[in-house]
């Protein structure tokens, strides 16, 4: 079965200050936990966990904060 990768917008709150978000987030449901990894968002406007290949992408209008 070949699933369709979820694509989650994040805003600026949840964006970590070097410009990345965590995967897996805190909605998702621990059967499907994997390693915690960081994923770049600031560069792009998006990025994908290679673990479970959620999309993780910037909402319109969101500005960002890195440091």
């Amino acid at each position: 079965m070949n699933r369709a990768a979820s694509v989650v917008e994040v805003t600026a709150a949840d964006v970590q200050g070097n410009g990345a978000v965590f995967c897996p987030n805190p909605k998702m449901t621990l059967w499907s936990a994997h390693p915690k990894v960081f994923i770049d968002v600031a560069s792009t406007g998006e990025g994908k966990c290679a673990y479970c290949g959620t999309v993780y992408r910037v909402k319109a209008g969101e500005k960002l904060h890195t440091h």
